[in-house]
């Protein structure tokens, strides 16, 4: 009897240590179908003339009309200047312009022109701006749980907020 429980108590660590290992090689193969989803779209959004991040600016104004370059900087979680760099580089283009607040004179609001309204409208939603939409929409339960595992993610791989 004692061989009997020995073998079965052997046998499902056994079974545990290979589900584990078929979990985290099911999580690192989703991760790395995000990662190539998301270079692969990286390379459509060029293709078009427009960067992912740029086009996330782009969608950020249709949605909320004209924005200040603090507000930009918020929807990208990125520094002012990086948000500079993004909004000068459409302005460039003609996709906005900045103009000064008339009310503050230190504020700089940046609007849409016709032709980033129209780069903006005909780019398929994709990336982080679909990412941005649909997480939404999820209860809060699950977005807890997303926020758990993404903070878990970034703890294995030791990535920290700053990168």
């Amino acid at each position: 009897m004692f061989f009997i429980e020995a073998f079965q108590n052997i046998m499902s660590l056994s079974t545990s240590e290979n589900t584990a290992e078929a979990l985290a090689g099911e999580a690192i193969h989703k991760f790395l179908i995000l990662h190539r989803y998301l270079r692969q779209y990286a390379r459509q959004m060029d293709e078009r003339g427009v960067r992912p991040r740029e086009f996330s600016v782009l969608r950020f104004l249709i949605e909320s009309g004209p924005a200040t370059v603090g507000q930009v900087q918020e929807y990208l979680y990125c520094s002012a200047s990086v948000a500079s760099t993004v909004i000068a580089g459409l302005e460039e283009r003609g996709f906005v312009t900045r103009t000064r607040s008339a009310e503050d004179n230190r504020v700089v609001i940046v609007e849409l022109t016709p032709a980033g309204e129209e780069a903006a409208s005909t780019t398929p939603l994709g990336g982080i701006v679909l990412l941005r939409r649909r997480l939404r929409a999820l209860p809060e339960e699950r977005l807890a749980v997303i926020n758990a595992a993404l903070t878990d993610i970034m703890q294995l791989m030791e990535v920290t907020e700053s990168e």
